[in-house]
């Protein structure tokens, strides 16, 4: 496949290809018999694209890795912790804090679109959960 790939690119920079299937005779001429299906799956691997009508490479998009929204935690005592957040990102951290093993003083939580309201069982356990959630929050579920 890779003197095929080379074959493509090669063709590509040195024509004005238009057509798939003119594309395809090019390279059959060279002694490369791709179906038509192959030949469009080489183009899509090789990010080859049809773009103001002639057949080019086109750079890949770059996958971007979206940021930890932040989150900040106010006490409420006796017992509540009230967590704010970017907006959607509330229920996703409720529903990882319900889950989580290590707090063993949670008693649960309401979540609303960027506000979660955090239960603790015994008032002497918040700070002992608020420092759980803190690392959570920061480390991820």
């Amino acid at each position: 496949m890779k003197n095929l790939d080379d074959a493509i690119l090669r063709l590509i920079s040195e024509r004005e290809i238009t057509d798939q299937s003119v594309l395809q005779e090019l390279l059959e001429a060279g002694g490369h018999e791709p179906s038509q299906s192959t030949l469009s799956r080489r183009l899509k691997k090789l990010n080859v694209q049809k773009v103001n009508g002639r057949y080019q490479r086109v750079e890949a998009p770059v996958a971007r890795v979206p940021e930890r929204p932040r989150v900040s935690i106010i006490e409420a005592p006796p017992n509540m912790l009230v967590l704010k957040t970017a907006p959607g990102y509330a229920q996703i951290f409720a529903l990882a804090l319900d889950r989580e093993q290590e707090l063993p003083g949670l008693a649960g939580t309401v979540a609303g679109d960027d506000t979660i309201f955090v239960a603790v069982r015994d008032p002497s356990l918040l700070r002992e959960v608020r420092a759980a959630v803190e690392r959570l929050t920061t480390q991820g579920p």
